[in-house]
């Protein structure tokens, strides 16, 4: 590309030349010359300027490819840099921070699919570049990244059961992962700041089995109530008959040689038949015994 350049500059450069020395004498010939030898080297100086510097813009790092000595063992950092025009150019590598999500199916220990998905955050390490553009190109990451993700996710997952992915030891599991997945990425060249595990999905059956595992021990809890609750209600139905005759027992002893009892009741009965006869509107005419209202003659014994 920059060979064509030049050699578009140099076209131009020749036209220019051949449009003024076309016509006139020797002398204005070498008037015009001159002029067009300074633009020339103006040019060409300018032309070798712009292609001898390179920025490197914030949140990147470049290292050096030469023509004859391959890639450079220096990376440079923010700013601008000079390099041999033709013989260097500059490869410029992304080192900001950049999230990938990765979905691995994988296995847990009791033979069950599981489905892991995973967040990590990574950067290249700077001072690693030259060896992983060597090794690996600009697209580190996609090449990197799911082989040593796939390869973590499975050596763990495996040695848990679906219960404690599930539950109790989902958060070992995450730090194990972490703690897998930076090491192997320190073997390329890559720094892993942050990974989660952001979801766990388990097969069709083995949800359906949970779901079934739930409504079964649903029905044993509404079983173990029922049970608990026709006990309270035997135990109510004992209590209830003992206080009953409790009763009876208490209403025999106290008739037994005492009329006092008897009396009250008689007392208590008379008043509420009274209250109906009041309030009724009709004209009554009843025997005093059947209104027991004779409370001044004494009880007839048998």
């Amino acid at each position: 590309m920059n060979q064509q350049k030049i050699k578009e500059q140099f076209d131009l450069i020749l036209k220019s030349i051949n449009k003024n020395s076309g016509g006139g004498s020797g002398g204005n010939n070498f008037k015009y010359r001159a002029p067009v030898g300074v633009a020339i080297a103006l040019g060409l100086g300018a032309y070798a300027l712009t292609q001898s510097i390179y920025h490197v813009q914030g949140g990147e790092r470049a290292i050096k490819f030469n023509r004859f000595t391959g890639v450079g063992d220096r990376y440079y950092e923010e700013g601008v840099h000079v390099l041999i025009p033709l013989i260097e150019r500059p490869i410029i590598y992304d080192i900001k921070t950049r999230p990938t999500t990765i979905t691995t199916p994988t296995g847990s220990r009791d033979l069950q699919t599981v489905n892991v998905n995973v967040r990590i955050l990574h950067k290249p390490d700077e001072r690693d570049l030259p060896t992983m553009y060597r090794r690996l190109g600009l697209d580190y990451a996609e090449k990197v990244l799911p082989s040593i993700a796939n390869e973590v996710l499975k050596s763990v997952v495996a040695q848990y059961t679906a219960a404690e992915l599930m539950s109790t030891k989902r958060t070992e599991v995450s730090e194990t992962i972490a703690e897998r997945l930076t090491t192997r990425g320190k073997q390329f060249g890559i720094i892993i700041e942050n990974v989660a595990v952001i979801n766990l999905v388990f097969g069709a059956e083995y949800s359906q089995a949970v779901e079934s595992k739930q409504v079964a021990a649903q029905e044993a809890e509404r079983a173990k109530f029922l049970v608990d609750r026709a006990f309270q209600d035997k135990k109510s139905a004992v209590l209830r008959a003992e206080g009953e005759a409790a009763a009876v027992r208490m209403l025999g002893d106290a008739l037994k040689g005492k009329s006092g009892f008897l009396e009250l009741r008689r007392i208590e009965a008379s008043k509420e038949i009274s209250e109906v006869v009041a309030k009724s509107g009709n004209k009554v005419y009843l025997n005093s015994d059947s209104l027991l209202l004779n409370l001044t003659e004494p009880l007839k014994k048998e």
